[in-house]
């Protein structure tokens, strides 16, 4: 199997050399774009569109980063905040598939038309956010034909004294090649922020504290359980069970996770977004790779034994019986803990990483698929997918893109974080919005106290509706450079990045840098001088969402007194849905299950808490009511006098603080299990679960 491993250089050869039509690199340009992601090719054609010269250098060979990479399945949020050069983009791909000719393994009517909190396809706006790969490449490389904007590709950055800065500007920056591209504006639009860093610009990687920007989200995250990324049932680390001697099993840190809200220099996992077919004329069968060691899946083994089968939940569709496939399950596609030096580490040692990267994952693939020891609906289910013949031909069906969730982030003129993602602070000078949920995978996984093995770090917290993103946020501080902008590694903290970092914004975030630029150069100032008034006015006259007049929904989270453990504390079996759309709740939102009659009586959900002190409390359970609901849930109070169960009517409004209701008063000891288990056992309508609230009396 052919591998893209030159997405690093061993040896860095440009195609400029080999492409007469790029401009001599000793010409000075007005502005220089660093990277290939599809912030690049927006900036480009809005410098193009602006009037300016403008190349793209480019370590990669592929235009368009992760979008042309494999996520075909949009993380758009709120579509209607998506405009100027990024809208147009998904435009493009509505054209693309209006037209028969782009259904080449199924009809249009065979699709169904699903897309991520959207439809796939959108008549009103004309727009499309579900698209194969190749499709996201030849848009970008037919904009930058028909703009005539230089690009040089695979040409590499000498991040080693690389960067020639005057006056607090950069002048210019050499490649490996020996290249020298000169510029009176620069734009950093790699994921790893290599230009920003080489010219000496303040950046983090990591976690912050949450004190740091005084955030909740932030730093080390134990015990907090979003998502369904994570062990929900206790499993054994060890190699041989219940016996620390016999070592860790593979994925599994030996290292203390940290305090709840430290700050570490741990990043979220990465994985490959596969494309994946179940077309067979289409199919590659999921190759052996060089290197495979079984041996690294054990902890996926004992997963299958507790029961859980959910590996298709996250085979989202895109045209012609493809997927994009995305990592799912307390054990799947992340990698985790196998990035923390990718960064800030040299070519060669990146290299590694993403080789490391790319066996482990196929190597997963080729083991769900072949190992006996698989369960054999898995296996069997799991063969009738491969990679797609049509998608990265150069490199046998695989991805050409490892997915880099987050590497450096600026620490800039202005720091974006979950306070004016939450409107909790104002934006000052918006330039684009975001809007998707504050979404961190998974950053580690270790050893609980209880020794069992557990994930930890992934956070998923709604912004309940669009947010403004600074234009100080995607330039340095003045006093480090007057002519950089940085619309990929932006400042922000941690967990703000986890939103921001979606593939529309940062096209949208690449157009504004841009005009920013050129309006720096016009006046010759320097580019954090630019009057916000005259560029706002530009912004909304390119058709930039800049504002959003639409009333946030209302915050029907309550407060509760007394010992309170949350739904997503509890233990769950089976898939639970998460949800905020009736309210009151506690916390962020409820789950509830899908009210499928096939899983009636397989899931539950275990509350349980630590008392200070033995006596007598009140047990309350919290639920949304509406009419969907079961009338007849059982809720188990375990206490000192044994256990008895309780039946909620779900569809009656609750009378304690219109949440709770009372399952009644019972004697529990210190340091002796108080749980309540939820089940959907019977249930005659949708079971959901909130909170559960112990009163000491």
């Amino acid at each position: 199997m052919k591998r893209l491993f030159s997405l690093l250089p061993a040896v860095a050869i440009s195609c400029a050399i080999l492409c007469p039509s790029v401009a001599r690199s000793a010409e000075t340009y007005d502005l220089v774009i660093y990277g290939g992601t599809s912030a690049a090719i927006t900036a480009a054609v809005q410098a193009k569109d602006m009037g300016l010269s403008v190349i793209i250098v480019s370590p990669d060979k592929h235009l368009g980063g992760l979008t042309s990479g494999g996520l075909g399945w949009t993380d758009s949020g709120k579509k209607e905040a998506v405009g100027g050069l990024s809208k147009e983009f998904y435009h493009r791909v509505y054209l693309h598939y209006k037209k028969d000719s782009s259904w080449r393994q199924q009809k249009v009517s065979e699709y169904g038309n699903k897309g991520q909190g959207t439809r796939a396809m959108d008549d009103a706006s004309q727009t499309m956010w579900v698209f194969e790969p190749h499709v996201a490449e030849r848009i970008y490389d037919n904009w930058v034909k028909e703009r005539e904007i230089p690009v040089v590709r695979d040409e590499w950055l000498d991040r080693d004294g690389g960067v020639t800065m005057k006056d607090g500007r950069i002048t210019s920056f050499k490649t490996l090649s020996g290249r020298e591209y000169h510029g009176r504006m620069f734009m950093d639009v790699t994921y790893e922020g290599d230009l920003m860093a080489t010219a000496g610009v303040s950046y983090h990687v990591g976690r912050e504290a949450s004190a740091t920007y005084g955030e909740e989200w932030n730093g080390v995250q134990t015990g907090v359980l979003h998502h369904a990324h994570y062990f929900k049932v206790p499993v054994d680390p060890y190699k041989v069970p219940g016996d620390p001697s016999s070592g860790l099993l593979a994925r599994i840190s030996a290292e203390d996770p940290g305090a709840k809200g430290a700050g570490d220099h741990r990043i979220q996992a990465y994985c490959f977004r596969m494309c994946l077919t179940n077309a067979e004329d289409n199919r590659i069968p999921f190759p052996k790779p060089e290197g495979y060691d079984p041996e690294q899946y054990e902890l996926m083994l004992r997963v299958f034994d507790t029961g859980w089968r959910d590996h298709f939940n996250k085979f989202d569709p895109l045209p012609n019986k493809k997927t994009d496939t995305n990592n799912h399950g307390p054990f799947s596609t992340d990698n985790i803990g196998y990035n923390y030096e990718y960064p800030d580490a040299s070519y060669e040692k990146r290299r590694e990483i993403i080789a490391e990267h790319e066996l482990y994952q196929m190597g997963y693939m080729y083991f769900l698929a072949n190992d006996p020891r698989v369960p054999a609906e898995v296996r069997e289910a799991m063969s009738q997918w491969g990679l797609p013949k049509d998608e990265f031909q150069d490199n046998g069906g695989w991805s050409h893109q490892l997915y880099i969730r987050e590497a450096r982030r600026m620490v800039g003129h202005y720091v974006m974080t979950e306070n004016e993602l939450l409107k909790r602070k104002p934006t000052p000078e918006s330039i684009g919005m975001g809007s998707y949920s504050m979404d961190s995978h998974n950053v580690q996984r270790y050893v609980t106290p209880e020794g069992y093995v557990q994930n930890e770090g992934d956070i998923g917290v709604s912004t309940r509706g669009p947010y403004q993103i600074a234009f100080g946020s995607v330039v340095p501080k003045k006093e480090e450079c007057e002519n950089l902008l940085v619309p990929v590694c932006v400042s922000s903290s941690h967990i703000a990045f986890g939103s921001i970092r979606m593939e529309p914004v940062f096209m949208i975030l690449g157009q504004s840098a841009t005009t920013a630029a050129a309006m720096a150069l016009e006046k010759g100032i320097a580019v954090q001088d630019v009057p916000y008034a005259e560029l706002e006015k530009r912004l909304l006259a390119d058709g930039q969402v800049l504002v959003w007049d639409e009333p946030l929904p209302p915050d029907h989270s309550k407060k509760l007194e007394g010992i309170v453990v949350d739904n997503e504390e509890a233990r769950k079996e089976g898939t639970w849905k998460m949800a905020a759309t009736i309210g009151p709740w506690y916390k962020r939102g409820y789950e509830h299950d899908n009210n499928d009659k096939t899983m009636k009586g397989k899931m539950s959900a275990v509350f349980e808490a630590k008392l200070p002190e033995s006596g007598e409390y009140e047990v309350r359970f919290a639920y949304a009511a509406s009419n969907n609901r079961a009338t007849n849930v059982p809720v188990t109070v375990r206490h000192a006098g044994g256990e008895e169960t309780v039946i909620v009517n779900e569809r009656v409004k609750a009378p304690f603080d219109e949440i709770t209701v009372s399952l009644g008063r019972f004697q529990f000891e210190k340091d002796s299990p108080a749980t309540v288990t939820v089940s959907n056992e019977g249930t005659d309508g949708y079971v959901l679960i909130d909170a559960v609230q112990w009163l000491k009396k």
